[in-house]
């Protein structure tokens, strides 16, 4: 299976990234809440509004995207689902913090005054590190958590 030449497998990263735009609402939303709304430093904002993306790309994913694993169990999946996060994770985390440091002052130069420099530049530092993160998601996602040729043990819970 690969994405460039089965069709299946391209309808599935679309819905992925359908389901990745949903979690971008989520994250950014929660993010400019935290960061700009409750004054919550931008890294650990980016960590909180990461994690309650993850949650809901989960459920999205697993029910959506990737029906055909549903009768894995949702717990081992959801472990499966959250350490591939976490290492998405740790690739966002140093990149939007180096891009936050490049894009911000580079936003205080070119951006008029209609946003701040630093709203342009973390949201900036944000998207392309959602973006570089995704393909990592997919691809372990795809081929870890939810692999619909993987045997499980009938013992564990099923949602």
């Amino acid at each position: 299976m690969t994405i460039l030449t089965d069709r299946s497998e391209q309808k599935r990263f679309g819905k992925f990234a359908i389901v990745g735009i949903l979690g971008a609402v989520v994250d950014f939303g929660i993010f400019n809440l935290l960061a700009t709304g409750l004054k919550v430093a931008a890294v650990p904002a980016s960590v909180v509004s990461f994690s309650l993306a993850v949650v809901n790309n989960f459920f999205w994913n697993r029910y959506w995207t990737f029906p055909d694993s549903k009768n894995h169990p949702v717990v081992r999946q959801l472990v499966q689902f959250a350490v591939v996060s976490v290492i998405g994770l740790l690739i966002r985390t140093p990149l939007f913090a180096w891009l936050e440091k490049q894009l911000v002052p580079l936003a205080a130069k070119l951006i008029p005054n209609v946003f701040t420099p630093t709203f342009v530049g973390h949201n900036l530092s944000l998207a392309i590190a959602i973006i570089v993160v995704m393909m990592w998601n997919f691809v372990a996602n795809r081929y870890w958590t939810f692999n619909p040729d993987r045997q499980v043990a009938s013992r564990e819970v099923k949602l």
